[in-house]
C-alpha cells in the first residue's frame, strides 16, 4: 500500500533508504550518535519566516555542522526586512511535520526549498523522514529532484 511520502521519494527516480529510529532519539546530535551517523552527512530542514504581511515562508536545507545565515542569505532571498526561524507550532502548521522529522519530501506545494550548495557536496546525506521515527538515507541529488534551489552560502561553517 502506497502513501504520499512514499510517492513523492519514488517519483524522485533517486535510490534511497529509509532508516528507522526511535522518535526519542530523532533530534540530529542523538541520532548521529545512537545510530552511528557522521554529523557532517546530517542534513537539517529548517523552516524560516519572513516578517511581513502576510508572512513569507520558505523551507531551507543544510548540513548540522553549519549555521542557517537567517539574517543575511535568508532574509535577502525572502525579500524581507527581517527573517526568523519558524517557531515548532508554525512549523507543524506549515509542514504537517514536527521538529526531528521536517523532511524536504512532500512539503506543501509553493513552499520554496533552498538547498545550502554544502550539502550537495557530501556522497549521501540524512534527512528527516516526516515522522520522528524515520530517515531518509539518501544521495543529496534528492534535493534537486524535488525542486531545491542550491543556493551557494546560504549556510556558515560552524567553529
Amino acid at each position: 500500500m502506497s502513501d504520499p511520502f512514499s510517492d513523492r521519494l519514488e517519483a524522485t527516480g533517486i535510490e534511497y533508504e529509509i532508516i528507522p529510529c526511535d522518535p526519542d532519539l530523532a533530534d540530529t546530535a542523538a541520532f548521529c550518535e545512537h545510530y552511528g551517523y557522521d554529523l557532517g552527512d546530517s542534513a537539517n530542514t529548517i523552516v524560516v519566516m519572513g516578517k511581513a504581511e502576510p508572512p513569507v515562508f520558505a523551507a531551507c536545507v543544510v548540513l548540522a555542522t553549519t549555521r542557517l545565515d537567517v539574517n543575511k542569505a535568508v532574509r535577502k532571498r525572502l525579500g524581507t526586512r527581517k527573517a526568523s526561524f519558524a517557531s515548532a507550532e508554525q512549523t507543524r502548521e506549515m509542514t504537517g511535520m514536527a521538529i526531528g522529522g521536517v523532511t524536504p519530501i512532500g512539503l506543501p506545494e509553493g513552499l520554496p526549498l533552498w538547498v545550502d550548495a554544502r550539502v550537495m557536496e557530501r556522497e549521501r546525506i540524512i534527512l528527516g523522514g516526516g515522522s520522528r521515527d524515520r530517515k531518509v538515507h539518501a544521495p543529496p541529488a534528492m534535493l534537486t529532484a524535488l525542486g531545491a534551489d542550491v543556493v551557494a552560502d546560504l549556510a556558515k561553517p560552524v567553529d
